[in-house]
């Protein structure tokens, strides 16, 4: 159940609202959770525009992006590191119309420690979250959704 922040200047993203959507659903896809609720609903984005002279490399250039991936300890092994960081890169140039920008995307994961995922108030750790998807699993099982 990853939170996603992308910063970059104003005017990156005509689209925010479906970088947002396909970054957090990438993410998701690629930690192998089942579509459940309590998944969908706690994966999200978050599009953070910042005035130009708020970025700078070394040199003085200001068109970066920065992704931030943070997830529970231990739910992406390193062959999906290397998945979300490619991912998440090409969604970017994409929502950019950019190319190039790929090339100019950082992609930072960063693991929340166990009992530091909170959900409506309490702190999770990944015991918690297993439980609770198992629980909504049976719920789903014993009432499915209606296809109306």
């Amino acid at each position: 159940m990853p939170m996603i922040d992308v910063y970059a200047t104003t005017g990156t993203f005509a689209d925010k609202h479906t970088l947002a959507k396909e970054l957090a659903s990438a993410v998701m896809r690629w930690e192998k959770v089942p579509p459940l609720p309590l998944f969908r609903k706690n994966t999200a984005a978050f599009v953070h525009d910042l005035p130009t002279e708020s970025i700078s490399n070394v040199d003085g250039d200001t068109n970066y992006v920065r992704v931030q991936v943070l997830t529970p300890v231990g739910v992406l092994n390193r062959e999906k590191q290397l998945g979300v960081v490619q991912e998440l890169t090409e969604i970017v140039a994409r929502a950019a119309h950019d190319p190039s920008l790929a090339q100019r995307t950082w992609v930072l994961i960063t693991e929340s420690p166990e009992g530091g995922w909170g959900i409506a108030g309490h702190a999770n750790t990944g015991a918690d979250i297993g439980v609770a998807a198992r629980n909504q699993m049976a719920e789903l099982a014993k009432n499915p959704p209606s296809k109306a």
